[in-house]
Parts: structure tokens; C-alpha cells; sequence
């Protein structure tokens, strides 16, 4: 009778060690907005921001905001030159990216990097004159943006050695379903995919509404409002 009783629980662990383990829990992408945070000192951004190319020259930088070719048609405040900046931990980890991707035969072209405050406004003030509240409410649009943390980069995959753009599915800043990340199919969704692996493997994560937008974290964050020159 004991050998009896003994043998449903050693035959449930049995079970349940055959049992493929639960996957990780996905992080959640970052919500559009950031908190209210102080807007410090050009002195504190001098002392916290990194040119990217500076660590790593074969990235492709091409600065939307600081051009004509952008969805409000105008070069935004504070883009002086086509120079890309981030946080230095963030600029760091995407030197690795692009290290492992060139083993690929990959790079990265980057669309916009660390953001000026200024230029955020400008963004509101833009929905504002064409009646386009939509993009801010839909998260397209941020009021407070980890771009101006340092702490965002959009960017997109290129062969090493064209440059030329891997078919992602959607133009940069396309306002609408077909940019979310899982909205494609086919060789934009392995190209998303691909991307997405090789920013997360350094810590990037994915905000599920754009495939080109990656946020990284660091403690006690600030905001800048320095010129991109």
C-alpha cells in the first residue's frame, strides 16, 4: 500500500519535468510619453551625450529632422547639422549592434537619434496647425519623448556595402497599422525580425507601434534641449 501511494506523486514530477518550460515573459514596449522631467544644462548634455559615428565611423547617419524630407516638410528646430547623438551607454551598446551586424554584411542607417526639446514642440505645434490631434492620442506623436532623453534612435537596416535600405515594409514615419513591428509579412517581417533581434541582444527595446524605434534605459534619465550641431 505504501509502494502504491508513492507512485502517483513520483510519476506527476516525471510528468512535469517533461514539460517544456514557460517562455520569458516579453518586455513591454515603452509608452510613447515619458514623465515630467527636468530639461538640464547644454554643460550636463555636453558631459552625457556621444557622437555615435565617433565610436563607430561605418555607421550610416541620415537625419531626417534636419532636412526638408520629414512628415512636417520643414527642417525642425535645433537640427544645425546631420550629426547623431545618444546617451553614452546607448551610443555604446549601438556601436555593438552594428558590429555584430557587419558580420552579416549588415548596418545600421540611422533616421533620428537624440532630440532637442525644441523640436519635440515644434512636432505638437505641427498637429496643432494641420488638425492632427490623431497622432498625438495614437502614440505616433510624443509630447515628452525619450528621443529627448538621449535614449531613442530610428534607424533601419542597410547592406555594408551599397547602403542600400532592406525592404522593411513601410517608409520611416508612416503614421498607421502597417509601421507596427508585427504588421508584415514576408521579407519585411524577416528584416523587421532581424533587426529587432540584434538591437535587443544590447538592450534595445522595440515600441511596437514603429519597427524602426528602439528605446534604451539608463537611471535617473534628463532631458536636453542642446542643438544638434
Amino acid at each position: 500500500m505504501q509502494i502504491a501511494r508513492l507512485r502517483a506523486p513520483i510519476a506527476l514530477i516525471a510528468l512535469c519535468g517533461c514539460l517544456p518550460a514557460s517562455p520569458p515573459a516579453a518586455r513591454p514596449a515603452p509608452s510613447v510619453n515619458t514623465e515630467e522631467i527636468a530639461v538640464a544644462p547644454d554643460a550636463v548634455a555636453d558631459t552625457l551625450l556621444a557622437e555615435v559615428k565617433s565610436l563607430d565611423s561605418t555607421i550610416v547617419v541620415e537625419l531626417r529632422y534636419a532636412t526638408l524630407n520629414n512628415f512636417t516638410g520643414a527642417p525642425l528646430p535645433g537640427y544645425l547639422a546631420n550629426r547623431a547623438y545618444l546617451r553614452k551607454e546607448a551610443a555604446s551598446a549601438l556601436a555593438r549592434v552594428q558590429r555584430d551586424l557587419r558580420g552579416q554584411g549588415l548596418g545600421i542607417k540611422i533616421f533620428d537619434a537624440y532630440r532637442p526639446v525644441r523640436a519635440t514642440l515644434a512636432m505638437v505645434d505641427w498637429t496643432e496647425r494641420e488638425h492632427r490631434p490623431d497622432l498625438l492620442k495614437d502614440g505616433y506623436i510624443a509630447s515628452r519623448s525619450r528621443h529627448n532623453l538621449g535614449l531613442a534612435v530610428d534607424l533601419t537596416l542597410i547592406d555594408a556595402v551599397t547602403h542600400r535600405e532592406l525592404e522593411m515594409g513601410t517608409p520611416f514615419d508612416t503614421f498607421s497599422a502597417a509601421a507596427h513591428t508585427a504588421n508584415a509579412s514576408g521579407e519585411p517581417a524577416a528584416n523587421r525580425q532581424k533587426l529587432m533581434a540584434a538591437m535587443e541582444r544590447e538592450g534595445f527595446v522595440n515600441y511596437d507601434q514603429e519597427w524602426w524605434h528602439f528605446s534604451f534605459a539608463v537611471p535617473n534619465p534628463l532631458r536636453f534641449d542642446r542643438p544638434i550641431r
